[in-house]
């Protein structure tokens, strides 16, 4: 994207073809290397956005996909496209990650489609701004935390039982999890745990071969921008970047398959990436 979008909003959970501009998530001039060659993986939010650019980076890697998603039937058929497209799988596993047992069903559901797990990347998010904690409400804060935190801990969780040495695990933070944001109070909180979990994580699983890692992006344009944000704020959307823009998805997948391959990041685990368009952060 070469500026900040135009005005405009949608009904939540938002599809990708009524955005204006389309976002570049379709990875198209991404060449694989077969740096993930036969390997299995899941991808909670995977129909769009970064979910769906990860996914056929993965797929022209030479990896299976699962992609668990809410109800964008019409995205993830689309992912699901192009990931054959690139000559891989892809099973498809709608459901609310909210719901407990649904976490640990989509990992047996992925297992039992494609034979085993090597990468999973919880990516799956909600986000709803206030103008302030007042406006918060308890159901909106609870449903926050159980999609953005409580899920990656379930599905993670039911992972663990398949998941060999040589895993990755790639969680999706923000940069608002490193700052905070003020109208972003719960989403920024969940961030933040993720942070910590990742961290966690990665000492907890670092005897059994198995890394942990988050990718902490700054603005994105995807579909949850228009359906989540007022139309002036999706107007100016990336524009307090050094940059000046949002980044698409395609610009930051990549960061993705870079912590999922052990030929590029064997030494890397408890580490938070963070493509936030020259910003640069205290500590």
């Amino acid at each position: 994207m070469s500026q900040t979008p135009p005005a405009q909003n949608q009904p939540y959970p938002g599809r990708t073809g009524e955005m204006s501009p389309e976002p570049r998530d379709e990875m198209r001039d991404y060449e694989g290397r077969n740096l993930l060659a036969g390997k299995k993986t899941l991808i909670t939010g995977g129909d769009s956005g970064i979910g769906r650019a990860v996914a056929v980076a993965f797929a022209k890697e030479g990896a299976d996909v699962a992609i668990a998603y809410l109800n964008e039937h019409e995205d993830a058929a689309h992912t699901r496209k192009l990931v054959e497209a690139a000559g891989r799988r892809c099973v498809l596993l709608p459901g609310d990650l909210a719901d407990a047992a649904h976490c640990a069903s989509v990992v047996e559901q992925a297992v039992s489609e494609l034979g085993g797990l090597d990468v999973l990347v919880n990516n799956v998010a909600f986000q709803q701004p206030v103008n302030g904690l007042e406006e918060l409400t308890d159901e909106q804060w609870e449903r926050t935390f159980a999609v953005n935190i409580h899920s990656y801990y379930r599905v993670t969780k039911a992972a663990l039982a398949h998941l060999r040495e040589g895993a990755a695990i790639v969680n999706t933070s923000s940069i608002n999890g490193l700052r905070g944001n003020k109208t972003l109070i719960d989403y920024a909180a969940t961030k933040g745990a993720i942070n910590a979990f990742t961290y966690s994580m990665a000492q907890n699983l670092v005897e059994r071969g198995i890394r942990v890692n988050a990718v902490a992006p700054g603005p994105v344009w995807t579909p949850l921008i228009p359906a989540t944000m007022p139309e002036e704020k999706v107007e100016k959307f990336g524009g307090q970047v050094p940059m000046g823009r949002p980044a698409d998805p395609d610009e930051i997948a990549p960061s993705y398959v870079f912590f999922a391959s052990d030929r590029l990041s064997s030494y890397y685990t408890g580490e938070i990436l963070a493509p936030i368009g020259g910003e640069t952060l205290p500590g």
